[in-house]
């Protein structure tokens, strides 16, 4: 069978909800505080996920392989209203572990890419916590490059987030 990428469907909250916390748990594991990640809730991102897709705001595609979905990616406008404005954005990117190594995240991200140079983005950015070295080297593979910009994630805990940037053809 064939990895497949089409627009994510309200009915697909539940799956990119669940590819959401197991990457998570995860990717950010050595990251974030354990205690943390094991409360991570499908529901609760359920929640957010329905509500994202019923709302329409940027692009959601859905990575599969039959039923089985497999990653997804959230992309559109750039949030920063620091940066011109015909720039796009990552805002999520995530693949089921089980999957991890299979092309699939890269996939995503290049369609993703393609979507937004044909609505006239010139560039995109993402944000990547800095000390995860697992995603800042894959999408440095795929000519990404951090560009100076840093935040600090406070919500739940205190973790530095870096800036990539690409420029879109």
């Amino acid at each position: 069978m064939s990895l497949a990428l089409r627009p994510a469907a309200d009915s697909d909250a539940r799956s990119i909800a669940e590819i959401h916390v197991a990457g998570w748990r995860a990717g950010y594991r050595d990251l974030i505080d354990d205690a943390y990640l094991n409360a991570l809730s499908v529901d609760a991102r359920y929640e957010v996920w329905r509500r994202i897709l019923a709302g329409g705001a940027g692009r959601v595609l859905l990575a599969e392989e039959g039923p089985c979905a497999q990653g997804f990616i959230a992309f559109g406008p750039a949030i920063d209203r620091e940066l011109p404005v015909l720039t796009g954005e990552v805002y999520a990117l995530y693949v089921d572990p089980r999957m991890w190594g299979r092309g699939t995240g890269g996939r995503l991200l290049g369609e993703a890419s393609a979507e937004l140079a044909r609505a006239g983005r010139r560039s995109a950015v993402l944000w990547v916590f800095e000390a995860n070295v697992r995603a800042r080297l894959f999408y440095e593979r795929y000519g990404w490059k951090a560009d100076g910009g840093r935040r600090v994630e406070r919500e739940n805990f205190n973790l530095a987030e870096v800036r990539y940037q690409t420029q879109l053809n």
